[in-house]
């Protein structure tokens, strides 16, 4: 009888394997407490982190494809991809959010109902050759040099902890993605592949991916586009989508 590695060996082996290819972007299956999660790291000095929301024309993209299309136009594609935060009905985020350097929304430091308002919440930040997550109001006192950035809460980790409100005996479940940044600076995003509460997505974050600071992104929402799995997951239009972008294949 096979028998599953344990989660010190599983979170080892991952490791190892992040090592061995951390400047090529890719995804792959993790299973963490008997959770399934799909993982994508990248180095942001090896790879180009962007965010998506709108076409040159001022149109909300909304899809993966409609991304993919229009890379294509620069010769690039993404290498994978998911939503990047929060939004409302008009796919306009609910906080901070820079794209190429240009701010379309200012950031959000009051709390509020549902997650986004759960504080503390927290920004992701792609600067010129470094990503982080930060804290909103220590992002708010001191803002970093951001060309993208978006902000969506709670956080997962902060400072190596769980966020004080997440509690291990929680019913509320959803599917969830996620973003932090380990202490080699790779970042790596994850989406749950069943319904999963926070306190366990949050585990995977400081146990297995050991990020001291992650970012919850959404929920039900989530999708991710994987095509190295051969995942490209459909459905009604996104706000802010988050992807590394390479090479379009020849």
């Amino acid at each position: 009888m096979r028998r599953r590695p344990t989660t010190a060996l599983a979170a080892f082996m991952l490791a190892a394997f992040m090592l061995a290819d951390i400047a090529q972007a890719g995804c792959r299956e993790v299973t963490h407490e008997g959770r399934g999660y799909t993982v994508c790291s990248a180095d942001p000095t090896a790879t180009e982190i962007r965010l998506f929301r709108l076409s040159p024309d001022g149109q909300v993209l909304g899809s993966f494809s409609r991304v993919n299309d229009m890379l294509a136009g620069e010769g690039k594609a993404l290498a994978f991809a998911m939503n990047a935060g929060m939004y409302h009905p008009d796919r306009a985020p609910v906080g901070l959010y820079i794209e190429n350097g240009e701010a379309q929304a200012r950031v959000v430091t009051s709390a509020g109902p549902g997650n986004f308002g759960m504080l503390p919440n927290g920004v992701f930040c792609v600067g010129a050759d470094r990503a982080q997550v930060v804290e909103s109001r220590a992002f708010a006192q001191t803002p970093a040099a951001c060309r993208h950035a978006t902000q969506s809460g709670p956080m997962l980790v902060i400072a190596g902890k769980l966020h004080p409100r997440f509690l291990p005996d929680s019913t509320s479940r959803n599917v969830r993605n996620g973003v932090g940044v380990d202490d080699r600076g790779v970042v790596h995003f994850a989406i749950s592949d069943r319904p999963v509460t926070f306190h366990e997505f949050g585990r995977l974050f400081r146990d297995v991916l050991k990020t001291p600071q992650a970012l919850y992104l959404d929920g039900r929402i989530s999708r991710l586009y994987a095509p190295d799995l051969g995942r490209a997951d459909g459905g009604f239009p996104m706000g802010p989508i988050v992807g590394v972008v390479t090479d379009a294949p020849r």
